[in-house]
């Protein structure tokens, strides 16, 4: 014997009708079977409407009580073609949607819906449906029943959530089968008590009712037919990498059922899983799909989690106050109040001091428990012992589900380190000793993300990187042209999947408007150019913040101070930051220890290598040295790489404002060349460095000495290019001295006994930055370690390739 269950979805129109005739018609070939079917997609929903419509006294019901007989009429048309077996049909559906009309007339004349008149309307759905298609199994060639579970399946009289009586209920079953043959189409979801009156299982009855057949038949089997592939790992609709799990226990399968994984409904476990009954979650779309096997002897899972599941529409009760420690009975008075309250409490968190217990509810249910809880603790709450009780709405419930945990140590760390490092603040948390489920609350703003995140750290082969990119000038292109030929190897190596859903230059701007949709590292300049939204920085960090992706990082390709000035909400949005921007960074000294600051309370990270070298590990190599222990003593360095590249080149045929000028056209230089030839972008550097070292000090506190006359930064652009260019003489003639002497110009940035300078100076032969080639940087460390001989980092310090470089080293660093 099977039994199985078929849900609104699978038997939503005549055409998913057909599928379920089909799939029944081969099972039933093959031993005897019985059907258990939802109401039609949606009628439970409609049903509800149009009774809270009639309630209110509103007229409208009757188009919405039209509207449903309608559609079962026009399921009959569609299903049956005989003509005298479609009149019989015809004619039950209009005498069952009489009896409706009259109820729905009685309960809009007197303004009231009880529960149990209630539970009578929605029976109603699952009467028709099973009727219905137990004339179309006739009309397929299969010799059908209907039958109306409410004489078999007999229960209290607890309208809208029956408790059955099986000691009545299963020897009615059995009886039923002994003089029954063909199949047999039972209505899900109803049942009666045991004077008549018609009750319902609650929502998500038809799963149980089919429960309490298969066990009261010790069936082989019982399939639930839904419109998914089986329990998946996830809610598909949350996180679209979800899966379907092939095995799992009966344990799992509650767990995941009780905490929101809609597949099943959680009592419909339990009947058959004392009868060792299996489960099997089939697909009425898919059915060559394997499915989800629920058993007693499903092996543990290679990952430790099995699944995750949410809840939504969940309130946190706080009960709190200093007169609750270390009293006997709070608890049990607690309870106590929300049993009376008929309350149901769906998580439990207790502070070891016993200063607070959080409880998670229904929102529903809040006004009532605060009520009975309140009036139970009114003494201590009067002599203020205990608080007034808070309650924290729009939060959520994750559940993380596998008997694996059990034995995979740091299961715990590695779920909360990961929603911690995207920004979500967990609010109670509740783990059995079993350590079959690890549920927590937290803002139901952070429930996809926290699921996404959680799905990717155990389920994935790949992190994604979600990137938003502000400035696509030389260094932005060069860094999406990387990204484009690496993303390949870096999904096929480091499992690291970059996404860039924002783009922006000075001009206009392309932000997409889900997590659904990315913008191609193929065709960013098409649709940036097909792009109607003017640039807006304030507009872009908002749609940055509210999309709320995990693993986000806003990478700033510009030069721009008022882009800067968002970093600090940027980090407090738990969003990292890139920069090749020096100017947060060498901004007031507040500004920066509060970035650092940010950034480590947000467990984000705040990267900025490239701000003192470009593509070398200046930075890195500084903070492996302080965190290993090391102490600075000085640093020397050269410190723009273009600065070197212009006396590197400068000669007698090639004066010093024509070096410049190729400089530029190179990219070597900003794109306003005189913060190069003023020292002020070695300043910058040299202060980061001894900022990162714990130095606070300011840009003011670095001396620099002029590289050029002053009178070449008075004045526009063209200005400066005609002064320089009335230098290039004088300053060749000084080169020509030096050069007779096999010296060179260098500048030298130095940080010594907490003083800081950038300098234009001659060195010889026998100076390491002598030989610094091309455009070259060099930074010498002296460090307690390192006092001997200095620890050099040298390579290619400009440019556009070795900077975006940098900045795509730093954004692997994200995740990696």
């Amino acid at each position: 014997m099977k039994v199985l269950k078929f849900g609104g979805s699978s038997v939503a129109s005549p055409q998913n009708i057909q599928k379920l005739l089909k799939i029944v018609s081969q099972k039933s070939q093959k031993g005897k079977v019985a059907v258990v079917v939802s109401a039609f997609g949606g009628v439970t929903d409609a049903l509800i409407g149009l009774s809270e419509l009639a309630q209110s006294g509103d007229f409208t019901y009757q188009e919405a009580f039209t509207t449903l007989k309608t559609r079962h009429q026009k399921a009959v048309e569609e299903l049956l073609s005989d003509g005298t077996q479609k009149e019989e049909c015809f004619l039950l559906v209009e005498s069952l949607f009489e009896e409706l009309k009259d109820i729905l007339h009685g309960v809009f004349l007197v303004r009231e819906l009880s529960p149990k008149t209630l539970d009578f309307i929605l029976g109603f759905g699952e009467r028709l449906s099973a009727y219905i298609i137990a004339q179309a199994f006739v009309q397929y060639g299969e010799k059908a029943n209907f039958v109306d579970s409410r004489k078999l399946i007999v229960t209290d009289e607890e309208f809208g959530n029956a408790k059955v009586d099986f000691s009545i209920s299963n020897p009615n079953i059995l009886r039923h089968f002994a003089n029954s043959q063909g199949i047999q189409v039972f209505a899900g979801f109803i049942s009666s008590s045991k004077t008549g009156q018609s009750t319902t299982l609650g929502r998500g009855g038809s799963d149980y009712t089919a429960a309490i057949l298969a066990a009261a038949l010790q069936a082989d089997v019982l399939e639930i037919w839904t419109d998914v592939s089986g329990m998946l790992t996830a809610d598909p609709r949350k996180v679209k990498k979800a899966f379907p799990i092939a095995h799992i226990s009966y344990q799992e399968a509650l767990e995941l059922s009780y905490f929101g994984a809609k597949v099943l409904y959680p009592p419909s476990i339990q009947p058959v899983y004392q009868k060792n009954i299996p489960i099997l979650i089939k697909n009425t779309f898919e059915p060559e799909a394997e499915g989800t096997l629920i058993s007693t002897d499903a092996k543990l899972a290679e990952r430790p989690i099995r699944g995750l599941s949410s809840i939504k529409n969940i309130a946190l009760l706080n009960l709190s106050g200093n007169g609750m420690v270390g009293i006997t009975g709070i608890s049990m008075r607690l309870f106590g109040a929300l049993g009376r309250s008929k309350v149901n409490v769906i998580l439990i968190s207790q502070a070891s001091s016993e200063h607070s217990i959080s409880i998670a509810i229904d929102t529903k249910d809040v006004e009532v428990a605060v009520e009975f809880i309140e009036a139970e603790f009114d003494r201590e709450i009067e002599r203020n012992l205990i608080n007034k009780i808070e309650v924290e709405n729009d939060v959520c419930i994750i559940a993380t589900v596998g008997q694996n945990m059990k034995n995979t140590p740091g299961i715990s760390g590695r779920i909360f380190s990961v929603i911690g490092k995207n920004g979500i603040n967990v609010l109670a948390i509740a783990q059995g000793a079993s350590e079959l489920n690890i549920s927590f609350v937290i803002k139901l703003s952070d429930e996809q993300k926290a699921l996404r995140v959680i799905h990717e750290a155990f389920f994935s082969d790949a992190k994604v990187l979600n990137v938003f990119l502000v400035g696509i000038g030389l260094i932005g292109k060069t860094l999406l042209q990387q990204m484009k030929q690496q993303a390949a190897w870096l999904k096929e190596h480091l499992a690291i999947d970059i996404k860039l859903r924002a783009l922006s230059n000075s001009r206009k701007m392309l932000l997409i408007s889900d997590d659904e949709n990315e913008i191609g590292l193929e065709n960013w300049e098409g649709e940036l150019a097909k792009s109607s939204q003017k640039a807006d920085m304030k507009l872009f960090f908002e749609q940055m913040k509210a999309l709320n992706l995990r693993n986000s990082v806003f990478v700033d390709c510009t030069a721009n101070q008022e882009i800067s000035e968002y970093y600090e909400q940027v980090l407090d949005s738990s969003i990292s930051i890139i920069t090749p921007n020096k100017l947060a960074c060498t901004g007031k000294i507040e500004t920066y220890k509060s970035l650092k600051k940010i950034a480590k309370k947000r467990n984000v990270k705040f990267l900025f290598e490239t701000n003192v070298g470009a593509g070398l590990p200046i930075l890195s190599t500084l903070n492996d040295l302080l965190r290993s222990g090391d102490e600075v003593v000085k640093i020397e360095a050269i410190l723009s790489g273009t600065l070197n590249y212009i006396f590197n080149n400068v000669s007698k045929t090639n004066p010093i404002s024509e070096v410049i000028k190729t400089a530029q056209a190179q990219g070597l230089t900003e794109p306003d060349p005189r913060i190069d030839m003023s020292g002020k972008d070695v300043a910058r550097k040299i202060l980061i460095l001894a900022r990162e070292i714990g130095m606070g000090l300011d840009l003011d506190d670095v001396e620099v000495e002029n590289i050029l006359p002053p009178n070449c930064f008075e004045g526009t652009i063209d200005d400066f290019w005609k002064n320089v260019a009335l230098f290039d003489e004088e300053f060749e003639q000084k080169r020509s001295l030096l050069d007779a002497e096999n010296q060179k110009f260098r500048v030298i940035a130095s940080l010594e006994n907490k003083k800081l300078s950038v300098r234009l100076r001659a060195v010889d032969t026998k100076n390491a930055f002598h030989n610094a080639e091309g455009s070259d940087s060099i930074v010498l460390f002296t460090t307690r370690r390192y006092f001997e001989q200095s620890l050099m980092v040298k390579g290619a310090g400009a440019g556009a390739e070795v900077t975006a470089a940098g900045v795509f080293a730093d954004l692997i660093r994200v995740v990696n």
